[in-house]
């Protein structure tokens, strides 16, 4: 499956374990949560990097002891009509403070790009190399927002309180 990253189409570095998939010694993996919470300790142990495949219907706080060892966090679309991973992201980015790569799997559609995007998500894992192409346009498409979200850019309202106050207007 293509994965975009940082508005590109990249190779990506991390191997999916299943459950019961035996460990590499090394490489980067990522592993189911329920695999992950059973043995932390082990995977955190190991050379490479370590991320998690966190299902939308699992609580976020168990993971939060973990998140500045983890590399990655992958949040989980099991339908286009499930948006929790949306919640899940926001609380990552925003109560967590998490800034590690945060993907969004399964059924990531093209039309909801931008909304992950403003959610949180910096990586994108597509079914079909087109809606990875189409999303390295969607990337540059959109420039200002107007309500603020987890992705860190400012809205509309504080770019243009930025520009007044740096021209002395109100001031």
């Amino acid at each position: 499956m293509p994965l975009v990253k940082g508005g590109k189409i990249v190779e990506d570095s991390f191997v999916k374990l299943d459950v019961d998939a035996p460990l590499p010694a090394a490489g980067d993996i990522l592993v189911p949560g329920d695999r992950f919470l059973k043995d932390a300790a082990a995977l955190l142990a190991r050379r490479g990097k370590v991320g998690v495949i966190w299902p939308n219907n699992r609580d976020i706080d168990e993971l939060v002891p973990y998140l500045g060892k983890l590399a990655a966090v992958a949040l989980v679309f099991p339908t286009f009509r499930d948006g929790r991973a949306y919640s899940q992201s926001r609380l990552l980015r925003e109560r967590h403070d998490y800034r590690g790569e945060l993907r969004a799997t399964g059924q990531v559609l093209r039309d909801q790009f931008v909304f992950m995007l403003r959610a949180g998500f910096d990586s994108f894992e597509v079914k079909k190399q087109a809606d990875a192409e189409a999303f390295t346009q969607t990337v540059k498409r959109y420039s200002v927002f107007y309500q603020p979200t987890g992705d860190g850019r400012i809205t509309a309202l504080h770019r243009r309180m930025q520009l007044r106050h740096s021209e002395g207007v109100g001031t």
